[in-house]
């Protein structure tokens, strides 16, 4: 399969959680389509890799403009009583670059200098 990648803001960072053998954690992506403009990834990493969940969350925030290279992961399932199959697809990411920081919005407190003096000299 070619090489999948995409361009987007982060605009959910789950907490990381167990899956089995090892850690997972999901995030989201606006990247900006009219109509598919939400990707959720997910990471999975097994317990001798979990320092890498912890960098992720660490170095990317809410609002960061990243670049995410990822592959589609699917799985078939059937229903035992129903005998109907489903196919479960993920997209998990292995590869996230940061384009631009988020820009966290100045404090709307004034400074000293523009703190007016009350006193008459």
């Amino acid at each position: 399969m070619s090489e999948l990648k995409v361009k987007g803001t982060i605009t959910n960072i789950s907490a990381i959680n167990d899956a089995g053998a090892g850690k997972k954690l999901t995030f989201k992506l606006d990247v900006g389509d009219t109509y598919n403009d939400n990707l959720e990834f997910e990471m999975y990493k097994g317990a001798d890799h979990i320092a890498h969940l912890d960098n992720f969350v660490k170095f990317n925030k809410v609002g960061d403009l990243v670049d995410v290279e990822f592959k589609l992961k699917s799985k078939a399932w059937t229903n035992p009583t129903t005998n109907i199959e489903k196919t479960f697809t993920s997209l998990s990411a292995w590869r996230i670059d940061k384009i631009e920081v988020a820009q966290s919005t100045p404090s709307q407190e004034p400074t000293e200098t523009e703190v007016e003096d009350d006193l008459p000299f």
